[in-house]
């Protein structure tokens, strides 16, 4: 049995999760997010708990019983809580910047570049520390948002310089060594 497929999923107050076959609608004070899970796990809502269980032993259905089960809790904890990812900018003159809802980036380019926010998602800047904040309700647009963000200006390994996750090991290499001396 999957360790993470057997564990119960606990709806919190306030949260609405409608299971209709094999397709899953969950409701809550931050949005909506529905997605249609594969037919051979079994989800099952008693009262303010939802069990998964698969139908057989097989390799590819004992991974989708857990991944099920990590998706329809990420559903869950999205539309009450919600997700953020912080990003760091680096760089000498690099900075942050909003301009209405949308991100402004002055990282390098002969232009600043212009993120804007697709629907659900929202971006607070702080420009003392120099970190975005990413923050939405559908935990798997957060991090490609983020991840596309990351992605206009990477970290380089020489200094350093560019955008990176908080708490991001940024794999360094040493520079040139010079001439040697005869």
């Amino acid at each position: 049995m999957s360790r993470i497929g057997r564990l119960p999923i606990t709806v919190p107050a306030g949260v609405k999760v409608d299971i209709n076959g094999s397709e899953v609608t969950v409701k809550g004070p931050k949005g909506e997010l529905k997605r249609v899970f594969s037919p051979v796990v079994k989800i099952e809502q008693e009262g303010p708990v939802i069990h998964i269980s698969r139908s057989n032993d097989e390799a590819s259905v004992r991974a989708l019983h857990g991944t099920s089960r990590a998706l329809l809790n990420n559903m869950v904890v999205g539309v009450s809580t919600g997700f953020t990812v912080v990003l760091e900018v680096d760089g000498v003159g690099y900075r942050p910047e909003m301009n209405g809802k949308n991100l402004v980036l002055y990282v390098g380019y002969s232009a600043p570049k212009e993120v804007v926010p697709p629907e659900g998602i929202s971006f607070d800047v702080d420009a003392k520390a120099r970190q975005i904040k990413v923050m939405g309700f559908d935990r798997e647009q957060v991090g490609q948002v983020a991840a596309d963000i990351r992605f206009i200006r990477p970290p380089e390994p020489y200094k350093g310089k560019g955008i990176h996750y908080l708490g991001e090991k940024i794999r360094r290499k040493a520079g040139k060594t010079g001439k040697a001396k005869k």
